[in-house]
């Protein structure tokens, strides 16, 4: 099941996380847009400390927030609350898109 379809399907009664597949800010980005509460970054984290200890993650996690960060500011959203599912396109609205 897609994330965008767990969201309607959780219809605003319970956050949904996206847990994997997390490993650069516009993945960060793209989930928050189909509407995640929240994303989980388990494996660049471990990754990263294992190959560098604790800089490693220090320095995993800087570059996932200024990816986001630059993503955000790509698309004109200055805030969490202005980033929404017209930031992306999904395999639904492919049709649609070729249509205009």
């Amino acid at each position: 099941m897609a994330l965008e379809e767990v969201v309607k399907a959780a219809q605003g009664r319970v956050p949904v996380f996206l847990d994997g597949g997390i490993r650069r800010g516009t993945d960060v980005f793209k989930a928050l847009a189909l509407g995640a509460s929240g994303v989980f970054i388990g494996r660049p984290v471990v990754f990263s400390l294992a190959a560098d200890g604790e800089a490693g993650v220090r320095k995993v996690l800087q570059m996932l927030h200024d990816e986001f960060e630059l993503t955000m500011a790509l698309s004109g959203c200055r805030s969490l609350k202005e980033i929404t599912s017209d930031h992306v396109v999904t395999e639904w609205d492919r049709p649609r898109i070729a249509k205009l």
